[in-house]
């Protein structure tokens, strides 16, 4: 199949997600929900779809009823799913969320030989990541063979064919043996990383360190270039090798903390795609994640340029 030209190709889980529709009630009583397609990397890929990038996806999903319905979305989303491939005999990942705001979100993770551990990247795919400029995963393709193997690959066919390369360390514990075998893997991948996104806890498990400089550096000495933390209510840093520049987050009234990183994510990658100042990128991250957490769900909760755009003025005319 021919293929054409992307601004980024992402490679990762997709997801189906159910989130309370009664607020404020414990997960074990809810009674209705309402579905969303999830997965950090699908959310990635359509929050940058949906700010003007043409975006490609490679993943595999489960030989099942939710299986149509999540390629529909993504296809109604703008990003091309022509290797997203179905795994028989494996499962879609599920995801049950509480919604308890402000800041009370239990989730249930259902990962059962997950679909998304059979991502196979052949020559076919390898061509396929070459037309983009950007290449976006995440730490749990790492966390089970054959996608490790994959993940790897496409990184290192990425990095060859001079694309930026980015990493979200994105632990997720139900889907590894133990953090420490999470960290491994993620170091294990940083020779072909240009960026890296993870929280406090995801930095400490891949570095060991505990001070986001020790942090940073340990990063650097490995390869990569820009290392973002997300600190959640205290903002976020980013490093490289010549600057540091911090953010503070974007006040606004919190509905659901779950997707504020892969908003985040979408909205810094853009930023970062448009080649705007390392700190221009953060702000527009914060940006991103703000509208994220304003709403229910991931995917569905992206903003368009339009919304980001006056989250980024409201926070100007406050500051």
């Amino acid at each position: 199949m021919q293929t054409t030209k992307f601004d980024v190709c992402v490679l990762g889980r997709i997801g189906y997600d159910l989130y309370a529709l009664e607020y404020n009630r414990p997960l074990a009583e809810v009674q209705h929900f309402s579905r969303h397609l999830g997965g950090s990397s699908a959310n990635i890929a359509i929050g940058l779809s949906r700010l003007g990038l043409k975006v490609g996806i490679i993943s595999a999903i489960g030989d099942d009823a939710l299986a149509a319905y999540l390629t529909r979305v993504l296809s109604q989303e703008g990003v091309d799913a022509q290797y997203v491939r179905v795994a028989k005999g494996y499962n879609t990942s599920l995801c049950l969320t509480e919604v308890s705001p402000p800041d009370h979100f239990p989730q249930v993770f259902y990962r059962q030989n997950p679909a998304d551990s059979q991502v196979i990247v052949g020559p076919a795919e390898e061509a396929y990541i070459q037309q983009a400029r950007m290449f976006v995963t995440n730490g749990t393709s790492l966390s089970a063979s054959p996608a490790r193997e994959s993940t790897f690959k496409a990184l290192q066919t990425a990095q060859e064919a001079g694309l930026r390369t980015v990493l979200d360390i994105d632990y997720r514990a139900s889907s590894w043996a133990s953090p420490a075998d999470a960290g491994d893997a993620a170091r294990q991948a940083l020779k072909w990383v240009d960026v890296v996104l993870g929280n406090e806890d995801e930095w400490v498990l891949l570095t060991g360190q505990q001070e986001a400089k020790l942090q940073a550096e340990a990063a650097m000495g490995l390869g990569v270039k820009i290392a973002v933390c997300k600190l959640g209510s205290k903002g976020v840093i980013a490093c490289t090798h010549d600057a540091t520049c911090s953010s503070q987050p974007i006040p606004i009234k919190v509905v659901s903390t779950i997707g504020a990183g892969d908003g985040f994510a979408a909205g810094f990658l853009y930023a970062l795609d448009r080649n705007l100042t390392l700190e221009e990128c953060l702000h527009y991250g914060n940006a991103a994640a703000a509208f994220v957490v304003s709403q229910v769900s991931c995917s569905d909760a992206m903003p368009r340029p339009g919304e980001l755009a006056d989250i980024l003025s409201r926070a100007i005319r406050s500051s």
